[in-house]
C-alpha cells in the first residue's frame, strides 16, 4: 500500500514511524514549510525521519493548489493519511487516492472537533480524553469513525504530556486501520452530529486569567495552554504601571479563606503567594515577569514586593457600564 503522509507537528512523528515499522511505502511526506522566525515544532524531525527513509519531502504553501495536485497525484498514492498538518485538504485532494484519506485526530470525536482538542479537553477538566482516526470528509473532522481508543487525563497532566501520550496512543491505530483498509473489513460508524463539540485553534487571549473562575478551572487553563499561549495575568503595582506576570506553576488551595473580591492577594511571603478567585484559591508556585526568566515564587517576592490586598487582573481595569 502507498501512502502519502500528511503532517507538520509532533503529534504525527509516531504515526510516520510506526507507517515504516510495519512496511508501508510512504510515497512522500507533505509538511507544512517552515516560516522564518517561527518557533521548531515537530516538523525537523518528520523531515529528518523521511530522508532517513529515502521518502521525497513536499513542502507546499497551498495544499489545495492545481499545481500541487498535480505534483501529489503523480506519487500514485492508495489512501492518504493526514495527522497534524495544518492545512485542510479539499475535496478534489482526497479523491486522490482510491482508499480516500484518514486522519488521527487527537480526541474522542464528535468531542473536541478543531485545530486544539487536547488543550480544550484539558482546559474544560474533561478526565477523559482519546484518539480517534476518521474517514475524511470535506467537513472538518466529521467524517465517519474507524477506529477509537480512550485513556484517562492524568490530574495534573499538561498539554504537551497529554499530546505526547495520545501520539503514541494513535500510532498502532492507524497502522490497524490500514491494514483493515486492505482486507476490505473495515466498519465504519457515522458520528451524531448532536454530541459535536468545537475545539478552535487557540488565541494569544484565551490565556489572560478571568479570576472570577474557579481556582480549578484556572489551574487546567495553565495545563492546557502550554506552550502556547501560556496563561497571564497583571499585578496592579501601588504606584507603577501593572506588571505582566505568566503563571508557569500554580496549585488550586482547599479550605476557607477571607471573603474578598476575585483576584486579591490572601498571602503574600516570604514564600507563598496565594490569590482569591471565584471558588477557593490559587497559589503561585513559580511566575515568570514579563521581560524576565521563570522565578520560583519565593525568589520573585523577594524582588517585586507584593502585599496582602493587592490586586491581580486584567491590564486594564474594566468600565462601568454606562448609565
Amino acid at each position: 500500500m502507498r501512502v502519502l503522509m500528511f503532517a507538520t507537528g509532533p503529534f504525527a512523528l509516531p504515526t510516520l514511524e510506526a507507517l515504516y515499522a510495519a512496511g508501508f511505502q510512504v510515497a512522500a511526506l507533505v509538511t507544512q514549510p517552515q516560516r522564518p522566525g517561527a518557533a521548531a515544532s515537530g516538523g525537523p524531525a518528520l523531515r529528518a525521519l523521511a530522508a532517513r527513509q529515502g521518502t521525497p519531502i513536499e513542502e507546499p504553501w497551498q495544499v489545495n493548489a492545481p499545481a500541487v495536485y498535480r505534483t501529489l497525484a503523480a506519487y500514485r498514492p492508495d489512501v492518504l493519511v493526514v495527522a497534524d498538518y495544518g492545512q485542510i485538504l479539499g475535496p478534489e485532494l482526497l479523491a486522490l487516492a482510491p482508499l480516500g484519506g484518514v486522519n488521527l485526530h487527537g480526541s474522542l470525536l464528535p468531542r473536541y472537533r478543531g485545530a486544539a482538542p487536547i488543550n480544550w479537553a484539558i482546559y474544560h477538566g474533561e478526565e477523559q480524553t482519546g484518539v480517534t482516526v476518521i474517514h475524511m470528509t470535506p467537513a472538518i473532522d466529521a467524517g465517519p469513525i474507524l477506529a477509537q481508543a480512550a485513556t484517562a487525563i492524568g490530574p495534573d497532566e499538561t498539554a504537551p504530556q497529554l499530546e505526547a501520550r495520545l501520539a503514541q496512543l494513535g500510532a498502532p491505530l492507524v497502522v490497524e486501520t490500514l491494514r483493515q483498509l486492505e482486507r476490505g473489513e473495515v466498519h465504519a460508524r457515522p458520528q451524531d452530529p448532536a454530541l459535536a463539540t468545537p475545539a478552535r485553534r487557540l488565541r494569544k487571549s484565551d490565556g489572560q486569567v478571568d479570576w472570577s473562575r474557579p481556582a480549578r478551572a484556572i489551574y487546567n487553563q495553565v495545563r492546557a495552554l502550554e506552550p502556547w499561549p501560556r496563561t497571564y495575568t497583571w499585578w496592579h503595582r501601588p504606584g507603577g504601571r501593572p506588571l505582566r506576570l505568566i503563571l508557569t506553576a500554580v496549585r488550586p488551595v482547599e479550605g476557607k479563606l477571607p471573603v474578598v473580591p476575585p483576584g486579591t492577594v490572601v498571602q503574600a511571603g516570604p514564600d507563598e503567594l496565594s490569590i482569591s478567585t471565584g471558588g477557593g484559591t490559587l497559589s503561585l508556585h513559580a511566575v515568570q515577569p514579563e521581560g524576565k526568566r521563570v522565578l520560583e515564587v519565593s525568589d520573585f517576592l523577594r524582588g517585586y514586593p507584593v502585599r496582602v490586598g493587592e490586586r491581580f487582573g486584567p491590564e486594564a481595569p474594566a468600565l462601568p457600564p454606562h448609565s
